[in-house]
């Protein structure tokens, strides 16, 4: 199993990246390749008493910042970290890159270095996203701000993949994002993808989903393009962050409140629990010829570690051979 880690990239790197390295050696009994400064992640592994034995370091000098212009970032900084994985990945195929770093830069160098399985027109970026039953993948959430219906036909079938093989979702269900449930709602983009989608026979499409149904899980796989996808996961965030604000300072306006608030607190530690990112580790880049996960900017060690955690699962379920197998046999039909 060849898992390599980015070990410069995220807000938190190295230190958090490291510490979620390690802590996945240990629980998953792995071994995995980490690639940046050399002598910097030698002295954290040392520092923080990592597993003799389970760790390939690949030296980068650079480093691609949250700042970088995304293409600029990944043709001018050949020697970064991220660059280095990508050029790794693409000797080894089987492999899973792992990175916390500029979600642009990701996704250019997937396609400049890695590039894109035969077939697939579109990589789709595909977060979890809580829903009030068990979790919902969102397929596309920003790689692609237009797209073609057969686009999202594509994704709809390397979500439903992800999601059974990944996730452990048995047939799982597909939905169309749309502003209302009858097939003739919509814009021409996903009346079109409608029809596609009602006639592949690899997933299961139960329609249209409007947004305000969406948190109750009424899909276990979300299909748009890139630009709705990516609105969608702002503003679920920014409204559950809101959210949390709001009801922080309901209940500590007085004495009253804050004492319903102690008592309060370990529902409100579960249900963000149920929101928190960190749960699932990161996004898969699906439609590349390789693994990619990318963790989420701000990750710290228990993020990284279950980034890593889905990259075995990818590894194990056999993704990407699945995912090339479908394209293959579609072709031939």
């Amino acid at each position: 199993m060849n898992i390599i880690v980015d070990a410069m990239g995220g807000d938190k790197a190295p230190g958090e990246v490291i510490q979620g390295c390690i802590d996945a050696v240990r629980e998953y009994d792995i071994s995995l390749t980490l690639v940046g400064e050399e002598d910097v992640i030698r002295d954290e592994l040392k520092r923080r008493n990592a597993p003799e034995g389970r760790f390939t370091v690949v030296h980068a000098s650079e480093v691609i910042h949250a700042d970088d212009a995304p293409v600029a970032a990944i043709r001018g900084k050949k020697d970064s970290s991220m660059v280095k994985g990508f050029e790794l990945l693409k000797q080894n195929p089987g492999a899973v890159f792992v990175s916390a770093g500029n979600t642009g830069a990701l996704m250019a160098g997937a396609l400049l270095i890695v590039g894109r399985i035969k077939g697939i027109d579109r990589p789709a970026l595909a977060p979890m996203i809580p829903t009030l039953k068990r979790g919902t993948l969102l397929i596309d959430a920003g790689a692609n701000a237009e797209c073609k219906p057969k686009n999202l036909v594509q994704f709809a079938v390397m979500g439903s993949i992800y999601m059974e093989r990944v996730m452990g979702y048995k047939n799982p269900t597909v939905g169309l994002v749309n502003i209302g449930q009858e097939e003739s709602k919509g814009n021409e983009l996903t009346k079109e993808a409608y029809k596609l989608l009602k006639a592949e026979k690899s997933i299961n499409f139960i329609g249209n989903v409007e947004p305000r149904d969406m948190l109750e899980g009424v899909a276990d796989v979300l299909v748009c393009d890139g630009f709705v996808g990516n609105v969608i996961l702002k503003l679920t965030e920014g409204v559950a962050l809101g959210i949390f604000q709001m009801l922080k300072e309901e209940l500590t306006k007085n004495a009253v409140t804050k004492m319903g608030a102690m008592l309060l607190k370990p529902a409100f530690k579960r249900l963000k629990s149920r929101m928190d990112y960190a749960e699932h580790g990161g996004a898969p880049l699906l439609g590349v010829k390789g693994g990619v996960i990318k963790a989420h900017g701000s990750s710290d060690a228990r993020a990284i570690k279950n980034a890593i955690r889905q990259a075995m699962l990818f590894i194990q379920n056999n993704v990407l051979e699945t995912i090339t197998d479908y394209v293959r046999s579609s072709e031939e039909v």
